[in-house]
């Protein structure tokens, strides 16, 4: 069990909207505030932006983020109570993550590294349908995908963007990644595959000229790509906090049940 010592320093964050500032206000006062770089522990408090904001910001320190729901989709974040917050986070269980790196070649020939925790998507720029071809390990597996564009999702990020276009959910601990298409016209009942984390992505666009397209690593975005290749980032570990019984375990299974 950790020992409540480790979280003396917290460092909270808040998004700006009214709940998240008064609970910002509340917090600060109860439990004092220092800066990230000297803090124990991050506690976020806002949604699900604001976590993914706040992991991106602190992903090469090895600072445990604790999330309260203030905002508002709240899948990341815990229940929010000003009550015993030390007590809290020395009995949360932990989750580590790793982060998506995306290396996106443009036009230009430039090169475009960014990392995500969701997912790195592609999606067309025009009316026109993008092109895309699809290797896997250095191997072609298709040689042609006409969608409107197409996503490499992680565990974490296997219940946001990926579960709207249809992508499945993956449990958190899963050693899988999700490729699932955006809205598929060629081939048409194609639903994406399951990949291991190991497995190292390319996806081509053809007719670059004609038919352009963007990638995006969370909130990141490189207009007009010739190529983006995908890989889970090992050398990132990001550590995530969550309640008892409360864990993202538990609510990735709740969500497959739909509740």
């Amino acid at each position: 069990m950790t020992s409540p010592q480790r979280y003396e320093r917290i460092a909270f964050v808040a998004s700006p909207g009214p709940e998240a500032q008064a609970a910002y206000a509340q917090l600060t006062a109860l439990y004092g505030n220092c800066a990230p770089a000297e803090a124990d522990v991050v506690v976020a408090l806002g949604g699900d932006g604001l976590m993914l904001q706040t992991l991106h910001q602190n992903m090469r320190s090895g600072k445990p983020i604790y999330g309260m729901h203030r905002g508002t989709v709240g899948f990341l974040m815990n229940e929010f109570s000003i009550d015993d917050l030390r007590g809290r986070l020395a009995a949360a269980h932990v989750s580590v993550i790793h982060p998506l790196l995306m290396r996106a070649t443009d036009t230009h020939g430039d090169v475009h590294l960014h990392h995500a925790i969701n997912e790195v998507a592609l999606f067309r720029q025009t009316y026109q349908a993008a092109r895309l071809r699809i290797l896997i390990d250095d191997r072609e597996r298709m040689p042609e995908l006409i969608a409107d564009g197409l996503m490499v999702a992680t565990p974490a990020g296997s219940t946001a963007y990926n579960l709207s276009a249809q992508g499945p959910i993956l449990p958190i601990n899963a050693a899988l990644l999700a490729l699932t298409p955006i809205s598929p016209f060629r081939p048409r009942r194609w639903r994406g595959a399951l990949l291991p984390n190991t497995a190292y992505v390319v996806i081509e666009v053809l007719e670059d000229d004609k038919r352009p397209v963007a990638a995006v690593a969370d909130h990141d975005e490189v207009r007009d790509v010739r190529r983006v290749e995908v890989l889970s980032d090992k050398s990132i570990s990001m550590r995530m906090l969550f309640d008892p019984g409360h864990s993202l375990e538990e609510r990735i299974l709740r969500e497959q049940f739909g509740y």
